[in-house]
């Protein structure tokens, strides 16, 4: 076999089932976010590849190879090219044509799906690939986890209207689910942001793990879930009030709302916190200019900086420079939006509706009383711009919200209309006009959902893989010289009946070979050695957990296949309807 088990894992992954999966011999890295698969690895990817394609299969998926290497004039088209950032790859090849290297495809399928579906009979269709992609973060961690490039299943649904792809979402929310539980990762569904991807509704499927960089907010009483990007919750109602004015109080060394608060001796609640931030677009011709934002929340309040960005409809913001906040009449630690120029204004609900705030002055070290959004400045937008915490109530119910963390290991979109209206994919309807495309997306990182397993399957020894995707179903350990024969039989026999064997017929110490068996982690185990046969039989062990049982040396190939479908039903049972 080619691939070594390691003693110690390399590097210095938090995450343990990484750790195994590098001990494992299953995937060695490249560079910083970059892996192979060896190849224990990939037969545990293909077998992921497997469940994936039968439950896209079930819910009339087809599949299709799209390009990695992308012509750069359908991502403007779409508008992506210049609204992501340089986690795009770009290129130009040797004749100056702009290229990028795909991280998704929703340009590629929509411009196919233009020539391939002409009317209303072509609906709905849906296509799906296990490609390669590459995104160029910034910060690759935990392993498979958040990586650069990487295998994923992407699916794209083609509808007439939002009522086909509701019914396509809910098949395709149903089909996750199963493919999560056949693969023995548990999830929790959340609603979640539609980011660079675009839409009005996306959902993330999570894997819960208290290392896993996304926070999500949870409702245990009504069963509302969300990642804190999208969360929503229950804001209180305004107070009642009046206000006569702004008036400037002298406010020395307050250039925090917590030194504010103390000096004015008012809460928190009652102040208006100015945060200033820019957009940095690019314009066709290359270069890039800044847009300034100045987002007011509650000084209570924590900035959700991704819903700001959606309603500035931006991939993402940054903090402003001091020149920057200089340039548009504003002072760091005393800033509002009175009296600024050149910013676009966005206020949280909360703020649009309060009697009078106090606010910086844009002037150091004083502030305004009774500022009122509407009357001392206008905004340019007005929503929901604040972050949900732990304790918040519920938006649903009312209740508190709890905070948990967790991995995406899926995600599915409704995009809409977004991609067919930029490309030109549409169809003719039964009256014979031309209408665009509803489309969806669903995608699942195959890397991913190993690195999730591996870390949800494991104890001290090894990994312990399910049946499913485990990439053998048995561990054939000859320990000892007198067992070489009957290991070699059984290995024959057992291939040839279907069954998924590891033989380790190594020149190796009983205990390396247990600890090998141990790391690599299949669920069945058979021992074959002096011992056992002195008791007449061979010893089938497995991986999870449970006494060994002595079988005889002629029952085994039915013992070792009733175990393997024992193993199959108890996940079978677990899945979802």
């Amino acid at each position: 076999m080619f691939g070594a088990t390691l003693h110690v894992a390399p590097g210095r992954s938090e995450w343990r089932g990484h750790q195994l999966l590098q001990r494992a011999g299953m995937v060695r890295q490249v560079a910083q976010g970059i892996f192979s698969y060896l190849p224990l690895g990939w037969r545990t990817v293909r077998k992921i590849q497997d469940v994936l394609r039968a439950e896209m299969t079930a819910v009339g998926g087809q599949e299709v190879s799209l390009p990695v290497v992308n012509p750069a004039d359908l991502w403007q088209r779409s508008g992506r090219y210049f609204g992501i950032g340089p986690e795009l790859a770009r290129f130009a090849d040797r004749r100056g044509r702009d290229l990028v290297l795909a991280m998704t495809h929703e340009e590629i399928v929509t411009d196919l799906a233009r020539t391939e579906i002409a009317s209303y009979r072509d609906l709905p269709r849906l296509v799906y690939q296990i490609q390669t992609k590459f995104r160029d973060d910034a910060r690759p961690r935990a392993g498979l986890i958040r990586v650069r490039e990487f295998l994923m299943k992407d699916a794209y649904s083609f509808d007439v209207d939002d009522a086909g792809l509701a019914a396509r979402y809910d098949a395709m929310y149903r089909a996750y689910q199963r493919i999560f539980a056949r693969c023995g990762v548990p999830v929790t569904a959340v609603a979640s942001d539609v980011g660079m991807m675009g839409g009005h509704l996306a959902h993330e499927f999570m894997y819960l793990t208290p290392i896993g960089e996304d926070t999500l907010l949870l409702c245990d009483a009504c069963g509302y879930a969300a990642n804190r990007e999208a969360a929503a919750f229950r804001k209180p109602a305004a107070p009642a009030g009046t206000s006569g004015g702004p008036v400037e109080v002298a406010t020395p060394d307050a250039t925090t709302i917590e030194a504010l608060t103390a000096a004015l001796g008012i809460p928190a609640e009652r102040t208006a916190k100015a945060l200033f931030v820019a957009v940095d677009r690019e314009r066709p011709d290359g270069t890039v200019h800044a847009e300034y934002v100045v987002a007011v929340v509650r000084g209570d309040m924590e900035l959700n900086e991704v819903k700001l960005a959606n309603l500035v409809h931006a991939g993402e913001v940054r903090p402003m420079t001091p020149d920057e906040i200089a340039r548009i009449g504003a002072v760091a630690g005393y800033g509002s939006p009175v009296g600024v120029a050149g910013a676009t204004v966005v206020v949280d609900d909360l703020v649009a509706t309060a009697p009078g705030l106090v606010a910086g002055a844009n002037r150091a070290g004083y502030h305004l009383l009774d500022v009122v959004a509407g009357r001392d400045y206008t905004a340019d937008h007005v929503g929901d711009i604040v972050a949900a915490r732990a304790g918040d109530p519920c938006v649903r119910c009312g209740e508190p919200l709890r905070t948990t963390r967790g991995v995406e290991a899926g995600q599915i979109f409704k995009l809409g209309t977004r991609y067919a209206d930029a490309l030109g994919a549409g169809y003719l309807d039964v009256d014979g006009r031309r209408k665009p495309l509803v489309m969806g997306c669903y995608g699942i990182g195959v890397g991913r959902l190993l690195g999730c397993a591996a870390e949800e399957h494991h104890d001290g020894d090894g990994l312990r893989l399910p049946i499913t995707i485990a990439p053998y179903q048995v561990h054939l350990c000859p320990v000892d010289a007198s067992a070489a024969d009957l290991a070699d039989s059984l290995y024959r026999t057992l291939t040839d009946a279907g069954v998924e064997v590891l033989y380790d017929d190594r020149d190796e110490r009983a205990g390396v070979k247990f600890a090998d068996a141990d790391v690599i982690g299949l669920p069945l185990r058979l021992t074959i050695g002096r011992r056992s046969l002195a008791r007449g039989g061979v010893e089938l062990r497995e991986r999870a957990g449970g006494d060994a049982e002595l079988v005889p040396t002629g029952d085994v190939p039915r013992a070792v296949r009733e175990r393997i479908a024992a193993l199959h039903r108890r996940i079978a049972d677990r899945l979802p309807a």
